[in-house]
């Protein structure tokens, strides 16, 4: 989700709630400790150079408990953000704290701002040598035999 979106769908909002992807909400408590731009210069496996930037929201919980966060300070937050570190309208990824700090992707239900899974991946599968996955055979496909030898397709 794009940094324009949230602003967007947050103006329509009367309260922010965040769910994670076990279904479980954010505290409803907590708050927006950083909104930033994260730059990454890299080079993947296949030799080729590579930049990513994302706008980075990093959510925390405490024990302030007759705190919440209301959406037009997020906007605030946002456009403050927008005008001093000149944000552009990227990518928004967030930081919550499980057992380690989680990255997560960001998307909107209607109600709730969804932390959604993400996976790394190999950038260069087709320089580093990674085999394209082999086709699954289905049950009907496998040859009918009462044992099982090399070569003979069914192993």
């Amino acid at each position: 989700m794009k940094l324009s979106e949230i602003k967007s769908k947050l103006k329509q909002l009367d309260k922010i709630a965040f769910k994670l992807p076990n279904g479980e909400l954010v505290p409803n408590h907590f708050h927006v400790t950083e909104v930033g731009k994260i730059t990454k210069n890299f080079i993947d496996c296949g030799g080729t150079v590579r930049n990513e930037e994302v706008v980075n929201f990093q959510l925390w919980s405490a024990n302030d408990y007759d705190h919440r966060l209301h959406p037009e300070k997020l906007i605030n937050i946002i456009e403050l953000s927008e005008k001093i570190l000149k944000i552009e309208d990227l990518e928004v990824e967030v930081e919550y704290q499980a057992e380690t700090i989680g990255k997560f992707g960001l998307d909107f239900d209607g109600t709730n701002f969804l932390l959604t899974s993400k996976q790394t991946d190999c950038l260069a599968q087709d320089a580093c040598g990674i085999p394209a996955e082999k086709p699954k055979l289905q049950f009907s496909e496998i040859p009918a035999q009462n044992s099982c030898a090399p070569g003979s397709g069914c192993c």
